[in-house]
């Protein structure tokens, strides 16, 4: 495959979801005739992009007539959203598949399905058909749009693959089931053309391609209108949005738009490339209120070397330059970051500026990952410079660095008032909500104090005093 080679961006057409639409229908009155209500249960692995694709799909299960379920043993249609950026995704999933041939025995009429990233790469596929004969459907991340089509040819008993290569379609005006207020996802666009020697998704998700921004404006009025605070933009590489289009707004104008938009609090957006950060957008952010004074940048390496091995078009001192315009415009800043340890061609001495790096950024904290062989990259093929031990010893000395500088930065909240968008009543204690801050550090506070019931408080935005730091989160109070 060429690098940077401009999609043919299409839409899909308006016959063509039309005939979707025809599918919905059928499906709909196929199931308003059955004795209950049939259940659908969806899991999503991987990224925000996979989450936002998972809202589409629940969407169209909704409009085909079936309700959500949070478990297999009560669902008539099973599906999985798949990843395939690391290993253990994949193996998760094949697990899951395999304990379902168990249920799919009892119950013959439930249908399983396969979706997303994994199912864009054929050697996966094949697995599937040959080896798990009790899935299906399969449907690649290119079909998510003809998914009505897939599932009502399944439920006459035909078994569908559908992993077809169409990585210049957009396809608008689907309905979406999101997670309740206060954040909506929302994508401006699809797929990659950078092209890491480590990575999977431009061949999995396929070249970049961008929504026309009235389409995206009209989809954040919408969520507004539905009583959603804060929007995150999505996308692999945001700083590229529309280099595709021949015409139409930078990424940094769009923000601007958003930003105008009645009923939107806040703004944020992943991922940021740091060799196409601009200086625009960092002025952007920098003026613009509602944009989140947080940036995720992921450096993947400290090593130049390392860096041009992974094909990532920038040096250690172009990317801390970056970092330093950033804080510069914006000194309360929140920096995040993703990094790979043991790469291939990485050494200990590569590994040790990766060390010297995160000494220097400072970040409040990372996403870090052993790195993962991906069949059919470039980076499958090269030798390994490091034993698997030392792999594992160094992530652990990484994340022992990375936890004290984490904890640090937190304990700086300690006895400030933050701005807390409560997201809503903790996991681990009913007594608790939880929120975040404008630079997305999680808050878990007590309220029962105030008077004020838990629905009243989610979704708003509330003062909160921080009095304790743990490494990944702060304790506080209303």
């Amino acid at each position: 495959m060429k690098n940077n080679i401009k999609s043919e961006n299409k839409h899909i057409s308006l016959e063509e979801m039309q005939k979707q639409s025809d599918f919905i229908a059928k499906v709909s009155t196929v199931n308003a005739q059955k004795e209950a209500v049939p259940r659908a249960f969806v899991e999503t692995y991987g990224c925000q992009q996979n989450e936002s694709d998972s809202e589409k799909i629940k969407g169209m299960l909704l409009d085909m007539g079936y309700e959500m379920c949070s478990d297999t043993g009560s669902a008539d249609l099973v599906l999985y959203n798949t990843c395939a950026v690391r290993e253990n995704a994949e193996l998760r999933v094949f697990g899951n598949l395999g304990a379902l041939k168990h249920q799919k025995r009892r119950k013959p009429d439930m249908l399983i399905g396969v979706c997303g990233c994994m199912m864009q790469q054929e050697h996966i596929a094949d697995t599937i058909k040959s080896k798990y004969k009790h899935v299906d459907m399969v449907f690649g991340t290119h079909a998510l749009y003809r998914f009505p089509q897939i599932l009502s040819e399944a439920m006459e008993n035909q078994r569908v693959f559908d992993i077809e290569d169409e990585s210049g379609s957009i396809f608008e005006n689907i309905s979406v089931q999101r997670d309740k207020p206060p954040l909506a996802k929302v994508p401006i666009m699809y797929g990659c053309n950078n092209f890491c020697t480590y990575c999977i998704v431009p061949y999995v998700r396929g070249r970049e391609r961008s929504r026309n921004a009235e389409d995206i404006l009209n989809e954040c009025r919408a969520v507004a209108d539905a009583g959603y605070k804060e929007i995150m933009l999505l996308g692999q590489n945001v700083n590229s949005y529309s280099n595709d289009l021949s015409d139409g707004l930078k990424f940094h104008e769009l923000l601007r738009e958003v930003c105008r938009i009645d009923g939107i609090e806040r703004v944020r957006f992943m991922t940021s490339h740091p060799k196409d950060i601009s200086d625009e957008l960092i002025q952007t952010m920098a003026e613009e209120k509602k944009i989140c004074k947080q940036l995720h940048l992921p450096i993947q390496s400290g090593s130049d070397k390392v860096l041009s091995d992974m094909n990532r078009r920038y040096t250690r001192a172009q990317y801390l330059e970056k970092l330093a315009k950033v804080r510069r415009a914006m000194p309360d800043i929140v920096l995040t970051t993703d990094i790979i340890v043991g790469f291939p061609t990485e050494t200990q001495n590569d590994f040790n500026e990766t060390l010297s790096v995160l000494k220097e950024a400072e970040y409040d904290m990372i996403f870090s990952f052993i790195y993962s062989k991906r069949r059919g990259t470039p980076a499958e093929k090269l030798p390994d410079s490091l034993t698997d031990e030392q792999k594992h010893k160094n992530f652990d000395e990484m994340l022992k660095v990375q936890n004290e500088i984490s904890k640090r930065k937190n304990d700086a909240y300690v006895g400030r008032t933050e701005d807390v968008l409560v997201e809503g009543v903790s996991k681990t204690n009913s007594e608790t909500l939880t929120g975040r801050t404008e630079g997305g550090k999680v808050v878990n506070f007590s309220y029962l104090s105030s008077g004020l019931q838990a629905d009243e408080l989610i979704g708003t935005i509330q003062k909160v005093k921080v009095v304790q730091a743990q490494t990944w989160s702060l304790l506080g109070e209303l």
